[in-house]
């Protein structure tokens, strides 16, 4: 007579630990349990330790220097074209306003003496020069170097190289409001072979008109001032009418474009110019009893 042993093995189940409900301060961490859970896939996470960035240095926008631009309009330019080599001339000029500019002279030492230089010079550069082209609502341009005949600018041979214009640094402001000044380095439509020319200096600067930012611009110009007075002068310029072509006219200058035909860019050229003979009748240096002024970002 055979006796048959049936084992019966009962598999001791461990509750989760440590118990959901249970507080933390009731817990027993016994050798058992801690075996327990070194077994687990579970690993214990310790908080993880962040070390603080140091807060980035904001660009110093101290204004250092100070200058001003008085605007006109010659109503008889077109039919006397000979004042294109000194617009300051115009008998009957019709004064628009002055604006005072500050420079940003600490963050870019460069590009803030040329300006000035360009605006003091022996008889101020930018005097007698035509504003070339004017965006409303966004900003406009002047300081275009070429033929003072043509009521362009034409900067002195000893004018310092601007090495900023390839220096990340001088990059970091942006066009955020109305009465940035900026110098124009995207927005420049002379060859480049022009611009490979050593004597050449790029001077042509913009003032933004606002009322809103022009994000499209930062990154690519190098802002180095803002307007202190004359916001009012800056929305009667940005009001005055300029010259658009027709929807056709694009579409054949983009063809012609597209073909590499170079009369469209000369085309181009008159577009959004003023349709009134717009000038720098007057530029110069404002001196300050301080040299220095409390910081303004744009």
């Amino acid at each position: 007579m055979g006796c048959s042993t049936t084992t019966t093995t009962t598999s001791a189940t461990l509750p989760p630990y440590p118990p959901p409900s249970a507080p933390l301060s009731k817990l027993h961490l016994h050798r058992r349990s801690l075996l327990f859970l070194s077994s687990t896939t579970t690993a214990l996470s310790l908080p993880s330790l962040s070390i603080a960035s140091p807060p980035q240095k904001q660009p110093d926008t101290t204004i250092t220097d100070r200058v001003f631009m008085d605007f006109s309009i010659c109503p008889s330019y077109f039919q006397t074209r000979t004042l294109g080599s000194d617009l300051a001339l115009c008998p009957d000029t019709e004064p628009v306003g002055r604006i005072v500019l500050g420079l940003y002279g600490n963050l870019v030492p460069i590009t803030v003496s040329n300006f000035k230089s360009m605006c003091t010079g022996v008889s101020g550069y930018y005097k007698g020069t035509l504003i070339q082209k004017i965006f409303p609502g966004r900003f406009f341009m002047a300081g275009h170097q070429g033929r003072r005949d043509k009521g362009e600018v034409k900067p002195p041979v000893g004018l310092v190289r601007n090495t900023e214009s390839i220096d990340p640094k001088a990059f970091q402001l942006g066009h955020t409001k109305g009465g940035v000044l900026s110098l124009c380095l995207s927005e420049n439509d002379d060859d480049d072979d022009i611009k490979l020319d050593p004597n050449y200096h790029n001077v042509e600067f913009m003032i933004t008109t606002g009322p809103g930012p022009c994000p499209d611009l930062d990154g690519r110009n190098i802002v180095f001032g803002s307007v202190l007075e004359g916001m009012d002068v800056v929305a009667s310029i940005s009001s005055i009418p300029t010259y658009k072509p027709g929807e056709r006219i694009r579409q054949y200058n983009d063809l012609a474009e597209f073909l590499g035909d170079g009369r469209a860019k000369n085309a181009r050229a008159i577009w959004d110019r003023p349709q009134k003979t717009l000038y720098i009748s007057n530029c110069g240096e404002l001196k300050v009893t301080k040299p220095t002024l409390s910081p303004s970002l744009p």
